[in-house]
């Protein structure tokens, strides 16, 4: 059985975790089993919108640092292929379609810095969520030292970072990282309803809309604003942006092909 399980269906790309029994615990073969599979969500046009779950109770109890631990000794993540895409954003091509992650009970170290370069996240109230790091001798190095003081704050971030400490997923949404609660039965499903939704938007308007606000995140705000009528024409002259027209004019919802 895969460590990671693969399913497109209505423009949706689903992955999902599957080690249970590990706690799926994040192995070097399932970095790059999810590498491989944003490359696919990346580059197939039929392809909207990205999911990622895991089975069992927990969402990952963090790397399995034994194997992990050569690699980092070199200073260093494992080197991607032509077909993988990092998942952690730091490298390479970044992902410029929406991607959705929904937690629960663990995720820990290395599955909260994948929650951190995703842009929509759902939890339950209960998920425990820490950077552990510091109790195993070594330090974030997925951009968790980064990402989670531009989420929570300088402050209230060293206070996790620096001490391992774990923190609640209603503490997360009080926070504002993340977006949306719910049971653990029903983390996949409203996933899923949010992805439906962005699925059924025009995909070159919500691209568009995503890298503008990744620009302003990873080059400011200036540079956002300066950049942000780059699109506007390529998306006017689209068959979509006709097809809006037409859907507001017909009182009807618009069928979006993305060209």
């Amino acid at each position: 059985m895969s460590s990671l399980l693969i399913n497109a269906s209505e423009h949706i790309l689903t992955m999902t975790f599957n080690r249970p029994e590990k706690y799926n615990a994040l192995d070097v073969d399932t970095f790059k089993r999810l590498a491989k599979a944003l490359y696919q969500l990346e580059h197939d046009p039929e392809l909207r919108v990205g999911i990622l779950l895991a089975n069992g109770k927990h969402f990952t109890s963090g790397l399995e640092l034994d194997k992990w631990a050569p690699i980092f000794a070199k200073g260093v993540m494992p080197a991607l292929a032509d077909d993988e895409l990092d998942p952690y954003g730091i490298s390479g091509q970044h992902l410029s379609k929406p991607l959705i992650i929904a937690a629960q009970g663990l995720c820990y170290t290395s599955g909260l810095e994948l929650l951190l370069n995703t842009d929509i996240r759902i939890a339950t109230p209960e998920t425990r969520f820490a950077q552990l790091e510091v109790k195993r001798g070594i330090y974030p190095c997925g951009g968790g030292t980064v990402r989670l003081p531009e989420e929570i704050g300088w402050g209230r971030a060293q206070r996790y970072l620096l001490t391992g400490d774990e923190f609640t997923g209603q503490q997360a949404y009080d926070w504002g990282m993340v977006q949306e609660l719910c049971s653990a039965d029903e983390l996949a499903n409203k996933a899923h309803e949010i992805a439906a939704k962005i699925a059924a938007a025009a995909p070159l308007g919500v691209q568009a809309a995503l890298r503008s606000s990744k620009l302003a995140r990873i080059e400011g705000d200036a540079m956002a604003l300066s950049h942000v009528f780059d699109d506007m024409p390529d998306i006017i002259a689209s068959a979509d942006a006709r097809e809006g027209v037409m859907s507001f004019m017909q009182r009807r919802e618009a069928k979006f092909t993305g060209k």
